[in-house]
Parts: C-alpha cells; sequence; structure tokens
C-alpha cells in the first residue's frame, strides 16, 4: 500500500483498536505456488500491548502460504465507502473511496500444538463472548477427542511485524465544510449512506481540529 503522509496511522493505540474492531483479515505469503492470500480471524497477542498478531491457518494453508519461511503480510479492512462528488460543492472534482487499513508484516513464527489449542480456546471465547450464553470449545456436544483432531488440522502463528503501512483516508485534504458535508450525506438516509465509515471520519476529524487549536 502506497504510503501518504497526510493520511499516515502511526499512533499504536489506533492501530490495535482497527485491528481488534475488524478481525476478519486477510493473508498474504510466498508459498511453491507463488503468491497467495487467505482469509482468516487474527486476534492482538493478549500478552503484549504492541502489534503483535496471534491466529491460525488451517493445513495445508501453512504450506501455500509459506508459513514460518518468509515474510507474511497480514490485512485488516477497516471501516470504507464511496464518497460523491456531489458532497464536494459546485467545483471540477471526481469520486472517491475513503477507508481506513492497516498492514503488518513480517515473518510468523510457528506456535507449538499446545500454544495453538490456547489461540484456537481463545478465539472462540472472543467471539462467543457477544452471545447472552457464550458457549466455550470444550462444552458438549464437543469431546477432547473431537477438539484433538481440530487442533491437529491446524496451525498457529505469531506475528509481531518488522514493518507497517496503516492509512487513515478519510478526506482530511478537504475543507472542514466539505468534511462537515460529507458527514451529513454518510448519517443521512441517501443511497451513500454509510454509519460505520461516519463514525470513523468523526473521530479523525475531532483529532485533527483539536490538533489545529
Amino acid at each position: 500500500m502506497r504510503q501518504n503522509p497526510s493520511f499516515a496511522m502511526t499512533d499504536v493505540a489506533e492501530l490495535r483498536r482497527i485491528i481488534a474492531r475488524h478481525p476478519w483479515a486477510t493473508l498474504i505469503g510466498h508459498g511453491p505456488d507463488g503468491v497467495t492470500a487467505s482469509h482468516y480471524a487474527i486476534l492482538l497477542d493478549e500478552d503484549r500491548d504492541d502489534l503483535t498478531i496471534v491466529g491460525h491457518v488451517g493445513r495445508p494453508d501453512e504450506a501455500i502460504l509459506g508459513l514460518g519461511e518468509g515474510e507474511l503480510t497480514v490485512i485488516f479492512q477497516g471501516p470504507h465507502g464511496y464518497i460523491t462528488p456531489r458532497w464536494y460543492g459546485d467545483t471540477p472534482n471526481v469520486p472517491t473511496w475513503n477507508f481506513v487499513a492497516v498492514h503488518l508484516s513480517g515473518v510468523p513464527e510457528i506456535l507449538s500444538p499446545q500454544e495453538n489449542l490456547v489461540v484456537l480456546e481463545r478465539l472462540v471465547d472472543h467471539f462467543e463472548s457477544a452471545a447472552p450464553d457464550p458457549r466455550g470449545m470444550w462444552q458438549p456436544p464437543n469431546d477432547p477427542d473431537f477438539i484433538d483432531r481440530l487442533a491437529r488440522g491446524t496451525v498457529g502463528f505469531r506475528l509481531t511485524p518488522t514493518r507497517v503501512t496503516a492509512k487513515r483516508k478519510l478526506s482530511q485534504n478537504k475543507p472542514d465544510e466539505v468534511v462537515d458535508t460529507i458527514l451529513a450525506g454518510l448519517e443521512g438516509e441517501g443511497p451513500y449512506a454509510n454509519v460505520e465509515l461516519a463514525a470513523e471520519m468523526r473521530r479523525s476529524e475531532a483529532t485533527r481540529r483539536a490538533a489545529r487549536g
């Protein structure tokens, strides 16, 4: 992803927030058949306060991605959406797409079977926590034999990135009045309404305007 200083995200806390809120990630690696992309749920490593992430892939994706043998790039896609030029006023303009994305790259560490099992349990607990009656991985009808077969069919990994590219392109290069019009459109009821993107823009704008004083 080409970086633009005007749109760069560098605050680790903000990057962690995006990763935590958007855990469905794209994994890009290089295996015997060339560049390959896969999709998995990825979590921040709860034992770290940096951008270290943990996850797993199903066999044989570890071989297809060259997991642990070369660099892996993990992409987290935050809120995004179409921005119509009609929101820019009566001036020459073209449409654009606002978005937030975080790219983490590095050589992952392959986890031991026991470490992988911990990650699998944490993934289940994390997503089940949204239910009023969370169901753990070890609860019936699951049994130890089933869990063992499940774990043996996966490969866990931990990635501490050596390269981070993060971008928050949210109309920061537009005048305040144009941004306000865009926000009104995104929060309205028209065809381009996008409440999640509007909330991310408002967060970005509050920081940007406060910094200006």
